[in-house]
Formats: C-alpha cells, sequence, structure tokens
C-alpha cells in the first residue's frame, strides 16, 4: 500500500468512526434504503420492510457537523458557512450523500440514499401484489416489442427500483444499451452496455447529446429532470426506440405536463407532436405502507391530434 492509499484509507476509518456503528451497520444492510438525519438530531430510516420510521439515534450538532465535514474533504471540498451545500456519492459504498449546514438550516442535517444491493423482478412484484400477471405479461411485451417506457412517480415512490426490473427483463437481449445518469442507481446487466454520467461539466443533455453518436439500440435514462427532456424525445424519435427513463410527478396525467415544462426550459413553443411520436407507455408508481406499487399503467394514444392516456 502506498503513501496515497494510505491516506485514503485513515480518512475512510475516520468518516467511518465518525457515522458511528448504528449509520456504518445501516450502511450495510441491505434492507436499509435511506438514512436522514433532521435539524433536531434525530435519524429516520427508509427501509424495504418497515417503510419510514424514527429510530432511536441522536447525533449531536458536533457530530453531525463532523460528519459532513469529513465526507467534503474526501472529495477534497469544503464545507462551512459560505460553502453550506455537500453532495457526493460516499466512498465504497456509492451511496448518494446530500449534507446542509448553516445558516442553510438551524443545525447540521443530511440524509443518505442507498444504491439497491439486489434488483426486484418483475415476477417479485407480482408475487408482493404490487403487480398484477397480466400487467406484467404486458410489460414483457412491450419491452420485447421496443416500445418506450416512461416511469413516474412522486419522491421515494420506486421509480428507479422498477427501472431496475425492467432492466432485468433486458439482460439476455443482444441490443447495445447507453445507460445515462447523474449517479449510479440502474443495473444493467446485458453484456452490450456503455454507461455515461453527469459532471460539473457535462451535463444530461449533453450526454444526450453525444451518445446518438455511439450507435445505440437502447437509450436509458435514470431521470429527466431539466432541459434534457427534449433531446431525449428526439432520440426516442430517431431511430432508437426501446427506452426507458423515470421522471417525478404527482399522477399519469400531471406526467405530461412535467414533461412539457422541462421541455419548456429550453424552447418557448413545446413540440407537442414530439411528445406523442416519442412516449409509448406511463408506469405510475406509488409507495403504500413501505411497499412499492405499480398503481397504474397507461398506454399513449393520439385521438384527434392530441395525446391521450388509456389505462391498461
Amino acid at each position: 500500500m502506498n503513501n496515497e492509499q494510505r491516506a485514503l484509507q485513515r480518512h475512510l476509518d475516520m468518516l467511518t468512526t465518525a457515522f458511528g456503528v448504528d449509520i456504518a451497520g445501516w450502511l450495510k444492510s441491505d434492507d436499509v434504503i435511506e438514512i436522514m438525519l433532521n435539524p433536531d438530531g434525530r435519524v429516520w430510516l427508509d427501509t424495504l420492510k418497515q417503510g419510514k420510521y424514527l429510530t432511536d439515534l441522536v447525533l449531536s450538532p458536533d457530530i453531525a457537523e463532523n460528519v459532513i465535514k469529513l465526507v467534503a474533504a474526501y472529495k477534497q471540498t469544503i464545507a462551512d458557512e459560505r460553502h453550506p451545500e455537500v453532495a457526493c456519492e460516499l466512498p465504497e459504498t456509492s451511496a448518494r450523500f446530500q449534507g446542509w449546514l448553516p445558516p442553510v438550516v438551524t443545525a447540521p442535517t443530511f440524509t443518505i440514499r442507498k444504491r439497491a444491493k439486489y434488483v426486484f423482478t418483475l415476477d417479485n412484484y407480482v408475487e408482493t401484489e404490487s403487480l398484477s400477471v397480466k400487467q406484467a405479461e404486458f410489460l414483457r411485451r412491450a419491452l420485447k416489442e421496443r416500445k418506450n417506457i416512461l416511469i413516474a412517480g412522486g419522491t421515494a415512490s420506486g421509480k428507479t427500483t422498477f427501472a431496475n426490473a425492467l432492466l432485468n427483463e433486458l439482460k439476455d437481449s443482444q441490443d447495445r444499451m447507453i445507460v445515462l445518469e447523474d449517479l449510479p442507481e440502474l443495473q444493467v446487466t446485458a453484456k452490450d452496455c456503455v454507461t455515461l454520467r453527469t459532471s460539473e461539466q457535462k451535463a444530461m443533455r449533453d450526454l444526450v447529446k453525444g451518445v446518438l453518436r455511439m450507435r445505440p439500440d437502447r437509450i436509458i435514462i435514470g431521470e429527466v429532470r431539466d432541459g434534457a427532456a427534449l433531446e431525449l424525445l428526439k432520440a426516442w424519435n430517431t431511430g432508437h426506440p426501446g427506452g426507458i427513463c423515470t421522471i417525478h410527478a404527482n399522477s399519469p396525467e400531471a406526467t405530461i405536463s412535467r414533461l412539457e415544462n422541462l421541455v419548456q426550459e429550453v424552447v418557448e413553443v413545446v413540440p407537442k407532436r414530439l411528445i406523442q411520436q416519442a412516449i409509448d407507455i406511463i408506469v405510475f408508481m406509488r409507495r403504500v405502507a413501505g411497499q412499492y406499487l405499480v398503481e397504474s399503467i397507461h398506454l399513449c394514444e393520439i385521438e384527434n391530434d392530441h395525446l391521450c392516456l388509456k389505462p391498461f
């Protein structure tokens, strides 16, 4: 082990110690999805089995601040009053860390969103009655027929988890898949796959533009949340069907409005015909009592030059 590796290991040890036994253990648990420290020092967990609940752990402001500053130092950045935000991946786990310091908050707070350790399959959803057999068969057929699927829902509704279930169905595909995401959350096991990630220099819109020169058969996007929506629609509409993408929305109907709003960030007039031609299916997710549910599946069809959502 060279000096740089030893220094890195010391930093990892310091961070593990700062987290404490409880948080370090939760980071290793397959059941834990999210760890949330509020300004009052209380820690909440979101888990697969129990959903969200308040733990007995309470962290002092000093300990919480130390954690945030150690995470910032690991990424060679500064966390203080002038730089109160820390947003990055944690070492080793690739968990998403979002931390804040005063004066943005009343006391140090952070949220850790973990990457899934294993994939829920469509069969798993059927077994837990979160998806009907008929719906599962329909989605498998849609994937085979290279339909473009938009997975919508609110925060923590299971959009990415369900996207991974769909991607699992393509594990034996010979298609060349190009995956675009902000953080490593999508799990693709197909042999011909390239994953691109955004950076400070390259936004999602840049990646979508560039990916067309990489001979993609399917373009998969972790989440569309800005003007990249326009480039996605163009890409899905120019000989690259069979895409999968997630989007935040409060209802199936609001999904189209949300997409239009994102497109309008880069153009004044929304090309509705482009949306109509690019989106084939909307899967709407909701989380109830800790369980991810496919609340509805809608077919996107054009009638009298208007996009209509028809429940499957």
